[in-house]
């Protein structure tokens, strides 16, 4: 373990809020209202570059500016290329778009079957509950609906979307998600995780969340009663770094886990974040140290305005392999491109099979060593008995 990836070396506290009582920094509703959503909020603290003016003059245009006062503390305020900075303060470059870049890059509404119910697998649905997040990544897959600054003024119908759910038994796999289904009031999620639970052919609920990263004060008490109350209810955090990793979200994640709700994460591969070996080893060490699995690592999808941030498929490659056999297997996330225009995800390996040969795969471990294991079972042979009767039994 490197001495920074010690639980008591993580960031933790107020920071630039030190004089803020407690009570007040605590309070996840107080980490929303005192929200930067300017470029002139962030100036009184930090210096734009010319970049980062002209995305944040234009954010409102294409995805909102939002950042709470927990994640604000963990930016490197006197580094432009900080790798918390680059996911939450636009840049000028979201303003282009590559070629195949596409504003529904997943093909999500053509599986579109209610108001915020896409339809994709045969067995699980994506139901999709509230266009607001804590605070907006600047790759986000949904920027055409999240925080509504295209004016695409997304109403997720719950009632007719329940609906469906109860009227395809096909559905065994609901997953939560938006904007952030964790800024829902108490009463409004644990409503509809209880109409779900209603439902007898829906065996398995998730929450997809990046709050308790952006607030883990967010994760109260009264929240674990209510996930407790209708689990299992599994939860994806979306961690990229790890200075995400806070001792305040390792607290939150041990609330979380005591009431009964197993924790994966979903790391995004983003330029200038996390697309080397050693950054992605600390970030899955740190996961696992705070009770999450690491889950996928996902290629960036091709969102409108986010080249500046994928990172190549080569890259992801190479990260996995530097992972594989050189950490735990828990450690090591799948890395996946869910395919555009609605394919689904798809796995993203490195080419660990060298060839067939005489019946026998080849195999190349993490060391660059080969091995061979055989393609079907050989006939077993029966032994030779080392007793003189032959195996009847009748030996004295």
């Amino acid at each position: 373990m490197y001495p920074q990836d010690r639980p008591e070396n993580w960031p933790s506290g107020q920071g630039l809020w030190a004089d803020v009582p407690p009570e007040e920094w605590n309070d996840w509703g107080w980490q929303m209202r005192h929200r930067f959503k300017s470029a002139e909020d962030l100036s009184r603290l930090m210096e734009l570059t010319p970049s980062e003016l002209e995305g944040c003059r234009l954010a409102g245009t294409r995805l909102s500016l939002a950042i709470t006062p927990h994640f604000f503390n963990l930016i490197d305020r006197s580094d432009p290329e900080c790798p918390i900075r680059r996911q939450v303060i636009p840049r000028a470059e979201e303003m282009t778009s590559a070629p195949e870049e596409r504003i529904d890059p997943l093909g999500e509404e053509h599986h579109t079957v209610a108001p915020g119910l896409v339809h994709r697998y045969p067995d699980r649905v994506l139901f999709l509950v509230t266009d607001r997040c804590a605070s907006y990544c600047r790759y986000c897959t949904r920027s055409r609906l999240v925080s509504n600054a295209r004016g695409y003024h997304f109403l997720p119908e719950y009632e007719e979307a329940l609906a469906y759910i109860r009227a395809h038994r096909e559905v065994r796999d609901v997953l939560l998600s938006g904007g952030d289904p964790l800024l829902l009031a108490d009463e409004k999620l644990d409503h509809l995780l209880g109409e779900l639970r209603k439902i007898d052919h829906v065996e398995f609920l998730r929450i997809g969340s990046r709050a308790p990263v952006f607030s883990p004060q967010r994760v109260t008490p009264e929240l674990c009663e209510i996930l407790k109350k209708h689990g299992p209810v599994w939860m994806s955090l979306h961690v990229n770094h790890p200075r995400e990793c806070t001792r305040e979200l390792a607290a939150a994640c041990e609330r979380l886990s005591f009431a009964g709700v197993p924790l994966g994460n979903q790391s995004v591969l983003l330029a200038g974040v996390n697309d080397d070996a050693e950054t992605m080893k600390s970030l899955v060490h740190r996961l696992l140290m705070m009770r999450v699995r690491p889950y996928y690592l996902y290629m960036g999808d091709l969102v409108q305005g986010s080249a500046h941030l994928r990172a190549g498929v080569r890259r992801g490659v190479e990260i996995i392999r530097a992972l594989r056999g050189h950490t735990s297997g828990y450690a090591v996330p799948q890395l996946v491109i869910d395919a555009p225009g609605g394919g689904g995800k798809i796995p993203v390996n490195p080419d660990y099979v060298e060839e067939l040969e005489d019946g026998r795969l080849i195999l190349r471990n993490f060391q660059g060593r080969k091995f061979a294991y055989p393609m079907e079972p050989s006939v077993p042979h029966k032994a030779e008995s080392p007793c003189s009767c032959g195996g009847s039994g009748n030996c004295g």
